[in-house]
């Protein structure tokens, strides 16, 4: 049987779009030896005027705008995963909400690669070289003029847990899953929540920055509408680190109106230690008198589940660690981003002018959404493409800009009501700043929620995903 070249480009991990545009032979996809140092001694698969590490919502955004700014651009993605999931709009399988399902939030890089024009390479980074402008893969060494840096998340349980084993450690993410980062853990989620019985559902919502902060607030709504829809007894606790809530009137309105005794509130609560196998949670409570009191009264607390969404502290991929450049000193590690006075913002690292950087790990003040990520990237590849043309572009000719984020979070599914968040970028000393406000959808009965609401999360979802795959 003849194989096509489509096919060998397919078992490659390398798009036909890819191979018009690199001189990286299909022969040169092999895995690296076990043992390798960080793919030193692996093939080098060729090099692309800029190399782009994730292909999230960032990651997308810049090679297709790179494209659209000049076709001759050679643009490459190095992902892992070999097929797109979207965290925002997920929520709203698990409320079951009516047509949305797993299939609704998975795409197919292919579809982006066709219509676009840059390739991607489907491998795991393990290594980079600056110096050497070389990106160490499962697959290869990949080279490189500019880089990009959109890699996402990871969890920090080691930092948060440092007396947990391993073993602990992966079995809280296949009994206890985050749910934060696209794969597997969505559909174990979703299947633990599809193959619920009565009790209690808890979510936890970590201190410091972690991706998407009304996330975990929307979950807890959407998973209590399909409690109330399906009958079951049982409440959603949600276990707050901190006492912030994103979008909180608006939530705690909601939950009020829609969800008394289902959706359970606790702020403050720092988790101490889980059993899963006895679905035991031990957590500390610190009850604080008024707003001088930085002390509080601290009770220790037993929980029982049914269900447990366990989202961990977050930090930056490991791949920034990996890449060298400067980050901030607290536990996500934000990238440190350049400054000057002809570019008092920009999406290039403070530590290297070739290296660029997008989305979650961004060390600028701005929420981590695929909105801002989809803005982000827009911001990044005009700042690459000047910068490929012997031009100079500054992000600040673009602020302030009203509405760069604006965030819809799903609450009710009969019917379909939402709530909303609309920031507006500016210049914020040596980073790009943020202003959030929360608006009424429903004016006439002075709610935060609405239809109209309802109906703008889905097209903002219909909109990102032609945006980035069309």
């Amino acid at each position: 049987m003849n194989i096509s070249r489509r096919d060998l480009f397919k078992f490659a991990g390398l798009s036909v779009a890819a191979a018009a545009v690199t001189g990286c032979s299909t022969t040169a996809f092999d895995p690296l030896p076990k043992g390798s140092s960080q793919g030193t001694s692996s093939k080098m698969l060729g090099k692309h005027q800029v190399v782009i590490i994730g292909g999230g919502f960032g990651g997308l955004t810049v090679a297709k705008e790179l494209k659209k700014i000049d076709p001759s651009f050679d643009v490459a993605i190095i992902e892992k995963n070999d097929s797109f999931m979207s965290c925002p709009f997920s929520n709203c399988n698990l409320g079951g909400i009516k047509g949305v399902s797993l299939s609704t939030l998975t795409h197919d890089y292919s579809q982006a690669i066709e219509n676009n024009g840059y390739g991607m390479l489907t491998a795991v980074v393990t290594g980079i070289d600056r110096e050497k402008k070389v990106v160490y893969t499962s697959k290869g060494g990949v080279g490189y003029d500019i880089l990009v840096l959109a890699p996402g998340i990871d969890y920090n349980y080691k930092g948060q847990f440092p007396t947990w084993s391993d073993a602990k450690i992966a079995k809280a993410k296949r009994v206890a899953p985050a749910a934060l980062m696209p794969g597997g853990e969505h559909v174990a989620l979703d299947r633990m929540v599809k193959n619920m019985e009565d009790g209690d559902v808890v979510i936890t919502v970590p201190a410091g920055k972690y991706r998407c902060p009304p996330a975990p607030f929307e979950r807890a709504s959407m998973i209590a509408n399909y409690m109330k829809t399906e009958g079951f007894k049982g409440k959603v606790i949600i276990l707050n680190e901190t006492a912030e809530v994103a979008k909180g009137a608006a939530f705690k309105e909601t939950w009020k109106d829609l969800y008394a005794g289902i959706v359970d509130h606790q702020d403050n609560c720092k988790i101490v230690d889980v059993d899963f196998d006895k679905k035991e949670i031990t957590y500390v409570q610190t009850v604080f008198a008024n707003k001088e009191d930085t002390e509080g009264v601290k009770t220790t607390k037993t929980l029982k589940y049914g269900i447990f969404n366990f989202i961990p502290h977050n930090m930056s991929s490991p791949v920034i660690e990996m890449s060298g450049v400067a980050t901030t000193p607290d536990g996500f590690k934000k990238v440190k981003m350049a400054t000057s006075p002809e570019k008092p913002v920009s999406f290039q690292t403070a530590t290297d002018a070739n290296v660029f950087a997008v989305g979650d790990v961004v060390g600028h003040a701005i929420p981590p959404s695929g909105q801002s990520a989809i803005w982000s990237g827009k911001e990044c590849a005009k700042e690459i493409a000047h910068k490929l043309h012997g031009k100079s572009y500054s992000v600040a000719s673009a602020l302030p800009y009203k509405s760069a984020n604006v965030c819809y979070s799903m609450v009710n599914g009969n019917p379909e009501e939402a709530i909303m968040v609309n920031h507006e970028f500016m210049v914020q000393g040596p980073v790009i700043g943020s202003k959030g406000s929360v608006p009424k959808g429903d004016e006439a009965n002075n709610k935060f929620r609405s239809t109209g609401l309802g109906k703008a999360t889905r097209d903002w979802y219909k909109g990102a995903m032609r945006d980035l795959f069309n």
